[in-house]
């Protein structure tokens, strides 16, 4: 597809098929996504990867089944991949302690980071991976992982200095006449709303 086209088609998929999704083809779309930028070269996102039945380890800590009755898209715990978005804060600080950045004082702790850059860097990647998994044919779906993070982390032995931006789940769509989401009516603002020519 075209960018512009890949762009405009994305939406969020709540909908999947239990369709394994290729190995090689999901390392394509994160390898894609690795190249998003990235402050000082840091690179401190990871995902933390459920496949196939292993995914009910995840939708289990984040979704108890008992939690589940009469949620609207119960084919979104079909989705055969569960990814879970990470970024390390740590990493930046130990990056920019490095003599090349040691000039700018952010190497001395997480406090002295104005911007939290490991959210940035992090969410450039997500967004990427997103874009990337609609080029491949894939549906996704990001959101939150606000209850329940803990049993999350403790179950996928993530550290508490870790952020976790959110998880993605992926597969195929099933594409039969999928309830949109309750935010897809809002209208997208337009050009002019966004933009603010030499002042706010």
């Amino acid at each position: 597809m075209e960018f512009d086209e890949v762009v405009t088609s994305r939406r969020m998929t709540r909908s999947f098929a239990k369709t394994a999704v290729p190995r090689d083809l999901l390392h394509r779309c994160v390898d894609l996504a690795s190249r998003a930028p990235s402050a000082g070269k840091t690179q401190g996102w990871h995902l933390v990867v459920t496949e196939g039945d292993a995914t009910s380890r995840f939708w289990n800590a984040a979704f108890p089944v008992d939690k589940r009755s009469g949620f609207r898209w119960p084919h979104l715990f079909d989705a055969p991949v569960v990814m879970l978005a990470c970024a390390d804060a740590q990493a930046y600080v130990r990056r920019y302690s490095e003599d090349d950045k040691t000039s700018t004082g952010l190497g001395e702790s997480v406090e002295n980071w104005p911007t939290p850059y490991w959210t940035v860097d992090a969410s450039f990647a997500v967004m990427t991976l997103l874009l990337a998994l609609e080029d491949a044919g894939l549906g996704a779906l990001f959101f939150a992982v606000f209850q329940g993070e803990q049993d999350v982390r403790r179950e996928f032995q993530i550290p508490n200095d870790v952020q976790i931006i959110g998880a993605i789940a992926t597969g195929y769509a099933r594409g039969e006449d999928e309830e949109p989401g309750v935010s897809a009516s809002r209208p997208r603002h337009s050009v002019e709303q966004i933009i603010h020519y030499d002042r706010w």
